[in-house]
């Protein structure tokens, strides 16, 4: 009798060992394309102070940018309507925990696709193609990245590809990191540094808030933009794919790209 109550014992304790497995196992499924269409509303993480691609107004609380439209075309084609998105911020630091810890589906952030961070994350196909640069006050001697010495000051943001290319290009150069680029950007202004770093879209955007600031030099990295989304994610990077490449064929994605940048993209 004691050996047949041990057997039972011993199936439940399999049979709730199998359960909790199955349950694991499905974790991405349900933080996928399913729990999206489940909750009817995609959350997207975005940033908040980079002009052109994501920048909130202080007065309407409103963000937007070439990320913004693309995050709303997305949430169009997976849910049917684009204004079932939400939008929060975050930052070159933030935004790979803020997508682990599932307080977002996605990162649409200027984000260059890299080997490193695909180790951590999923990417959809390439949505933006920028490279690096460099952002000067006019007048500066630095006029491209060859005018960068290890005596130059540069700012940069934290988390960003920006700064470890920077100091592969230019050994002992000193980098000052900063929260966000609008921090940095404020440095640079108050003279703490020489010239500020990242891609060049972001770039050309500080430009456009301050003609007295220019982008110098061609662009000395290639920054392939990629769509971030949890690993194991496969249905959600497939349907953004198919999101992108439905875009690019309808004209869609020409129509965002001359709105924020001014000019068709590249063939």
């Amino acid at each position: 009798m004691k050996k047949h109550w041990k057997m039972i014992s011993l199936g439940m304790a399999l049979c709730l060992a199998m359960t909790v497995l199955a349950g694991c196992g499905n974790k991405k499924e349900e933080g996928g394309l399913g729990a999206i269409k489940d909750r009817g509303k995609l959350v997207v993480g975005v940033k908040f102070d980079t002009k052109l691609f994501g920048l909130k107004d202080p007065s309407s609380g409103n963000v937007e940018g070439f990320d913004i439209d693309i995050s709303k075309q997305l949430a169009k084609r997976i849910l049917g309507d684009e204004n079932k998105v939400e939008f929060k911020e975050v930052t070159s630091k933030t935004r790979i925990p803020m997508l682990n810890n599932s307080e977002i589906d996605m990162v649409v952030a200027t984000m260059t696709i890299t080997e490193e961070r695909k180790k951590e994350v999923d990417f959809s196909d390439v949505y933006f193609q920028a490279g690096q640069s460099l952002l000067v006050k006019k007048g500066s001697p630095i006029k491209g990245i060859e005018d960068v010495t290890a005596d130059t000051k540069v700012m940069s943001s934290k988390g960003a590809t920006s700064v470890k290319n920077i100091k592969e290009k230019v050994p002992g150069v000193t980098v000052l990191e900063f929260d966000n680029y609008q921090d940095a950007f404020s440095a640079l202004k108050a003279g703490q540094g020489d010239a500020l770093t990242t891609d060049d879209a972001i770039l050309y955007g500080m430009a456009a808030q301050d003609p007295n600031y220019e982008v110098v030099g061609e662009p000395f990295t290639d920054e392939p933009y990629g769509i971030a989304i949890q690993k194991g994610n496969s249905d959600l990077v497939q349907a953004v794919n198919d999101a992108l490449k439905e875009m690019h064929e309808n004209g869609e994605y020409d129509a965002i790209y001359e709105k924020w940048i001014g000019k068709k993209p590249a063939e």
